[in-house]
């Protein structure tokens, strides 16, 4: 069983097609290419933790697709995504209705917020956010995002195509990673080559 990590799928968000500059002529091609890479790496038993913003549009059609992508999935949300706590007047209750529509869609586990992990032996951090940096020409969401703590690795999405490596902070978006899921082993040949 392996394990990876992708953020900012944005399955059935047309406009980001523009934004992001990504080589796709459609949201339809773009939502067939993303499940077919991703399913050209992970496997049924693999583990796959989406660092937020997984899809945007009509949700119920982009929800459709989670059913397609091998692996047990884990949502750690973001800012895009319905089911996050984090969004400014959302009550508990619509939280939670979202989330239904998500662990239906496919989810096993929906978190928020910062979660440490160990990767390659060594203690890591996933969160949406990045500890700075953002893909608006100014930082947004600071009440949301894990403090630097000067030492520890940070995987986390949000920056879309700004970045693959900051400082001691890797984007796992699919924007720099050739729109594919990102395996552990990579992550810590990264941070190894980094340190």
């Amino acid at each position: 069983m392996a394990r990876w990590f992708t953020s900012d799928l944005h399955l059935g968000h047309t406009n980001i097609i523009e934004y992001c500059g990504r080589p796709f002529h459609s949201v339809g091609e773009m939502n067939a290419a993303l499940v077919s890479r991703w399913n050209e790496v992970v496997a049924p038993e693999d583990e796959v933790w989406v660092l937020g913003d997984l899809a945007m549009g009509r949700i119920e059609e982009s929800l459709s697709l989670v059913g397609q992508l091998a692996g047990r999935k884990t949502l750690l949300a973001g800012n895009h995504d319905r089911c996050w706590a984090g969004k400014k007047g959302v009550t508990r209750e619509l939280v939670a209705e979202w989330r239904g529509h998500y662990y239906r869609a496919g989810f096993e586990t929906i978190l928020d917020g910062c979660v440490e992990m160990t990767l390659g032996g060594r203690s890591v951090r996933a969160c949406h956010f990045p500890y700075r940096g953002d893909s608006a020409t100014h930082d947004r969401y600071l009440e949301h995002r894990p403090v630097d703590d000067g030492a520890t690795w940070l995987l986390h999405g949000h920056v879309h195509e700004s970045w693959r490596l900051g400082e001691r902070m890797i984007n796992v978006g699919v924007d720099v990673w050739d729109f594919r899921p990102v395996s552990e082993a990579q992550l810590v040949d990264v941070i190894a080559t980094a340190t």
